[in-house]
């Protein structure tokens, strides 16, 4: 017996990791290049630098409000994963109304 325990190749006992995770809010996982890509959408030419933590902030504030309703519409049906039908509601709801997924 090499002490390895019952895991066929020593799971559990990894050495250290080569790339750390690194706890932060999930909005910082949206950098400059998608936020730069959806103003290029939108026809900016040049981005402030201030303009990056704005984006960032009205995105989490428009996930909260969307999540909220849809975690309502999740719960009054008294289920407990959140479907596609219960997203496309909350947008309709809060007037973003999306087109291709059945309501």
């Amino acid at each position: 017996m090499s002490g390895r325990g019952k895991g066929a190749k020593g799971l559990g006992m990894s050495g250290a990791k080569r790339h750390r995770r690194i706890n932060r809010m999930s909005i910082q996982a949206i950098d400059k290049p998608p936020i730069r890509r959806l103003a290029r959408r939108g026809g900016v030419k040049r981005i402030s630098r201030y303009t990056y933590e704005e984006t960032r902030g009205v995105a989490r504030e428009f996930m909260h409000d969307i999540l909220r309703d849809t975690v309502a519409y999740t719960e009054h049906g008294k289920r407990s994963t959140v479907t596609v039908l219960d997203v496309v509601r909350a947008l309709k709801r809060s007037g973003h109304t999306l087109y291709g997924f059945g309501v």
